[in-house]
């Protein structure tokens, strides 16, 4: 089982940007597709942008096209989420996800397709 653990969260203005950094240990993440999820307060957790372990193929929600990216560094075992031109509907718990894939144009972009969970990061927009 791969631990992880977000970081990167904050507040920041409209228009500003974050990074999220999601550390991973235990397993390596090479053969791991990953995800990022957020979860606004009374709203259900959302799919926000995927990225399958050979980085090859990405998904993104409409919502963050065109503004938030994933990478992802293998010598760090660490996936980036870089997010700009935040708005306050930006604002949610973010949470990175993990998932052993049998290919590498696999990202899923279901919460229930990934089996292991950071603890998420807060990330606040004020506008």
């Amino acid at each position: 089982q791969v631990q992880l653990v977000e970081s990167g969260g904050g507040l920041v203005q409209a228009g500003g940007s974050l990074r999220l950094s999601c550390a991973a240990s235990g397993r390596t993440l090479s053969r791991y597709a990953m995800g990022w999820f957020r979860q606004a307060p009374g709203k259900e957790r959302e799919f926000v942008i995927s990225i399958s372990w050979s980085g090859g193929r990405i998904y993104y929600a409409d919502s963050v096209k065109g503004r938030f990216t994933i990478s992802r560094d293998s010598t760090k075992n660490t996936v980036f989420l870089q997010m700009n031109s935040l708005k306050p509907e930006d604002t949610a718990v973010y949470y990175c996800a993990a998932e052993e894939t049998a290919a590498d144009w696999i990202a899923p972009i279901r919460a229930y397709e990934y089996h292991s969970w950071g603890q998420g990061t807060q990330v606040t927009v004020s506008s």
